[in-house]
């Protein structure tokens, strides 16, 4: 209805011109801004042409594991938490000393007889650490190794997320583009063919101009179109490494995607999966166990450690070559690491708030996707199966039905839009389906549902 009313003011003023003798000049200017609309979607084409990369889901699933930057750059830091549990397992090293005197020679005589001898000493002392500090660092290094690989893990979960709902949303906006590009290039056809016959008394101008309208208003939406499809064409390529000159074209399963059905796994099995695979989850856990591991070395170190140390002085204590054994331990009076064992306690408090945060959370995401799935696949069962391709071969004979001047422009209209429309909703429902089944892989971790 307001279509129709956009028209009408449209050609109102288009009357007005008329009146003033300018219908030359204004029907001259709206052919300059359709040459200017096809030769953008013309530039659109060639960039679709151009290295062009034809990819399956297996495919770019493997391009992805073997080429991601962000991926690699957390497998380095996976590796360097590793190896600091190589550090945590050392001993400390004992410490050796020696001195030899004097430094300067003495002239003086009266002390020269006994300056003659020069002295020589050295000492060895090891430090023993005690409460079993060092088996506390071990596994306090595991623990973060192994959160490491938690994040990695996790990363790896969103990125293939991102990457396979990134892939089925290109394969549906370029679905619509072609659909976009069949209706621009019939109208373009009608288009030429009108003007051709303009100014023979065949075609009336108003007629051209509501055909040339509905032309550049398709050419418009299909420049927006492909603004959405180089926006997700982007992320993909960046989430598999391609170089930016090429493009993208998934080849998606659709008998496969037709056949996804929400009661393949019974909803027990699909929060079980999540509980024990949620990276998220478990690297809540682990950084409660972090805090628990922290809290034992805090503890840990308010006990002083012990050195132990021999020593040997060649003529600087009372007796000549004198040797002894020693030990020392620092006296805690004063700090006995009060504050961090305080903190360490606390913090065990708030990750054990986070990690029962976490949980529910799994168990909320679960319920939530799997309701999704059963909307969306009701929503996509109730269309016809039929429909499409019922509506592709309606949409040519209601052409032919324009042409022979069956049916007025109106209706001929009318109905363009109506098939635009049933097409972008129909690819619409089915991404918004498969992008349901995708939540529920990536809340429970795991790929049930796989294309």
């Amino acid at each position: 209805m307001k279509k129709d009313v956009f028209f009408q003011i449209k050609w109102s003023f288009t009357k007005c011109f008329f009146k003033r003798k300018s219908a030359k000049r204004f029907l001259f200017l709206i052919v300059i801004l359709g040459m200017l609309f096809l030769k953008i979607g013309s530039l659109h084409a060639q960039v679709l042409i151009q290295d062009t990369v034809r990819l399956t889901l297996p495919k770019a699933e493997k391009m992805f594991l073997d080429s991601n930057l962000l991926l690699i750059a957390q497998k380095y830091n996976v590796d360097a938490q590793k190896a600091l549990v190589i550090q945590a397992r050392l001993y400390p090293n004992p410490s050796l000393s020696y001195s030899r005197g004097p430094l300067l020679a003495v002239h003086n005589p009266v002390y020269a007889d006994f300056m003659t001898n020069s002295d020589n000493a050295a000492s060895l002392s090891q430090m023993i650490l005690l409460a079993g500090k060092r088996n506390k660092q071990v596994k306090l290094a595991e623990a973060n190794a192994s959160f490491a690989e938690y994040q990695f893990f996790d990363l790896l979960r969103t990125l293939k997320y991102t990457l396979r709902t990134d892939f089925f949303n290109l394969y549906f906006l370029q679905q619509s583009a072609g659909v976009y590009l069949a209706e621009i290039s019939a109208l373009k056809q009608i288009s030429d063919a009108y003007d051709a016959q303009l100014g023979k008394g065949y075609i009336a101008e108003k007629e051209v101009l509501r055909i040339k309208a509905q032309l550049y208003s398709f050419q418009s939406e299909y420049n927006d179109l492909i603004n959405q499809i180089q926006a997700v064409q982007q992320e993909l390529r960046l989430v598999l490494k391609v170089k930016p000159r090429h493009y993208l074209v998934p080849e998606a399963d659709t008998v496969a995607l037709a056949r996804l059905d929400p009661l393949m796994h019974p909803y027990q099995a699909l929060l079980d999966s999540a509980y024990k695979n949620r990276t998220d989850l478990l690297m809540a856990k682990e950084s409660t166990e972090i805090n628990k591991l922290n809290y034992r070395y805090q503890k840990a170190l308010a006990v002083p450690d012990l050195t132990l140390s021999l020593a040997y002085d060649h003529q600087g204590s009372y007796v000549t070559d004198f040797t002894s054994a020693g030990i020392s331990i620092d006296l805690p009076l004063f700090n006995r690491n009060q504050g961090n064992i305080k903190m360490a306690k606390l913090m065990i408090d708030n990750t054990l708030a986070l990690q029962q945060s976490a949980e529910q959370t799994v168990a909320d995401n679960v319920s939530v996707a799997l309701q999704k799935t059963f909307t969306e696949t009701t929503l996509f069962q109730k269309i016809d199966s039929k429909f499409q391709g019922d509506f592709n071969r309606l949409m040519r004979e209601v052409m032919k039905s324009y042409l022979k001047r069956e049916i007025s422009i109106l209706e001929f209209l009318d109905f363009y839009d109506s098939y635009k429309l049933s097409v972008l909703q129909y690819n619409s429902i089915r991404y918004g389906r498969v992008q349901a089944f995708e939540d529920l892989n990536f809340f429970t971790a795991t790929t049930f549902f796989n294309k």
